[in-house]
């Protein structure tokens, strides 16, 4: 009996824990508090004084890639006393690139860093052992002339060398501070490489999700860092002479105002752009199916397929083969500015082209996939610009937002892209881009599967039957 009285007695009182409610939480910490706290002072301070070092590092890994790059298809030639680089020259570097981007993602920690075929991310910075590996790819493919950007292996880097640096003091330091602080050099890293710290900023922000009464603490030290950053690629700039490396096209025509023909054609290039971007996933991430079971010997092949691509453009439009490989990112403004050295068909070929060595090289390669998006966005933006209505800046413009937009999933920044890129003419064409990348960014949601739905896990234990 006295069992029995106790079980029911356990029986109720788990029947009133069950209906007891729960503890409050404890409740968020005030952001006005944190701010005025001495420890975000030193972090503002920590982050200011690592920025300086990252953003002269992303500066020489720039300046790096372009020495390189310009050495090995102008430099080169002329030294083996060849008056230009022959039609077949691409092949080599290519070849010798994948073995080693290969080599990379095979043996060394980290795989040379994330897929592009997957979009850009900014998530956690990575651990400090695969830096080098994740150089070493980023400068392989940059320089051979495979079609992706450096933004994201920048930004990993300056995230690395960043948390790299806090480990290096010993001193205990809380994770999400931790976190902050890899944010921030990341900051530094791109601080101008997309034209204007904003753009780094609005670029983080949104592909890390950021949002909420902590996002202005969070952005703070890294604002501080790309403003600093910002200053670092500029007098280095001077004096070297090597410039800032910065994305701009100073040379554009002017644009008055959209008319309503104009918003008609931003609904055409959204429709447009949205598949054709999403036909360059498909292809990239079928791509790295095949690649990835047979690293040596795929990612090579991948990089004759990108040489041949940008041969056969050239022996067919008679135009450098520099306009279908690298990121195209000093190829932007030229095309801009002659684009009415390009017919129709030189521009279709140019399309299909970049597009195709886009897809393998986002399968095969590493490095960011922003640059060669935006450059085939302006393309596009060139070649419909030949039919009636459409001017060439505004044509361009709503290019650039739909392909970025569509290869980044990242509407905000998508319209900063497109708009600050053209200065004076982005506050006039800005409503077009912004209807061409919602535009975009709803038809890729839908020609886009949806991802399956994570199964939750099993409860531990069960009431019902065994």
């Amino acid at each position: 009996m006295t069992r029995r009285v106790e079980r029911e007695g356990a029986s109720s009182g788990g029947a009133a824990d069950r209906t007891r409610p729960p503890e409050p939480q404890a409740a968020p910490p005030d952001p006005a508090t944190l701010l005025r706290s001495a420890g975000y002072l030193r972090l503002l301070v920590l982050g200011a004084v690592l920025g300086v070092p990252i953003s002269a590092v992303a500066y020489g890994f720039l300046a790096l890639v372009a020495l390189l790059q310009h050495g090995l298809y102008t430099g080169l030639p002329r030294a083996l006393g060849l008056s230009s680089a022959p039609w077949w020259w691409p092949v080599p570097p290519l070849v010798l690139a994948g073995l080693l981007v290969g080599a990379v993602i095979r043996f060394l920690p980290g795989r040379g860093g994330h897929s592009p075929a997957d979009g850009f991310h900014a998530g956690g910075p990575p651990d400090p052992i695969a830096l080098p590996g994740i150089a070493l790819a980023a400068l392989a493919s940059l320089v051979a002339g495979a079609v992706i950007g450096p933004e994201a292996p920048l930004i990993a880097l300056g995230g690395g060398l960043a948390v790299c640096a806090v480990r290096l003091t010993r001193r205990p330091m809380e994770p999400s501070a931790v976190g902050v602080i890899g944010a921030t050099g990341s900051f530094a890293a791109i601080s101008t490489l997309l034209g204007s710290p904003l753009l780094g900023a609005f670029l983080l922000m949104e592909a890390s999700g950021l949002g909420g009464p902590m996002l202005g603490l969070v952005l703070l030290p890294g604002l501080l860092a790309s403003g600093l950053g910002t200053l670092i690629f500029v007098g280095l700039g001077r004096w070297t002479g090597l410039g800032t490396f910065s994305l701009a096209l100073p040379d554009i025509p002017g644009f008055a105002e959209p008319d309503l023909a104009q918003f008609a054609w931003a609904i055409a290039i959204g429709v447009i752009a949205a598949f054709f971007g999403t036909g360059i996933r498909w292809l990239a991430l079928r791509g790295r199916s095949v690649v990835e079971p047979r690293l040596m010997l795929a990612v090579p092949v991948a990089g004759v397929g990108v040489a041949a691509l940008a041969i056969g453009y050239a022996a067919a439009t008679g135009h450098p083969v520099s306009d279908v490989l690298f990121s195209g990112q000093d190829a932007m403004d030229p095309l801009l500015v002659h684009s009415a050295g390009y017919t129709g068909g030189a521009l279709l070929l140019l399309l299909a082209a970049k597009g195709l060595g886009y897809a393998v090289s986002l399968a095969a390669f590493r490095g960011g996939p922003i640059f060669p998006a935006m450059f085939l966005g302006a393309a596009l933006g060139v070649l419909l610009s030949h039919l009636p209505g459409l001017p060439l800046v505004a044509g361009a413009a709503m290019g650039i937002g739909a392909m970025s937009v569509t290869m980044l999933r990242l509407p905000i920044t998508s319209v900063m892209l497109a708009t600050l890129l053209l200065l004076a003419d982005g506050l006039a064409v800005m409503p077009l881009v912004i209807v061409a990348v919602v535009v975009a960014h709803v038809v890729t949601a839908r020609l886009t599967p949806p991802q399956p739905a994570a199964v939750p896990d099993r409860p531990a234990h069960s009431n019902g039957p065994r």
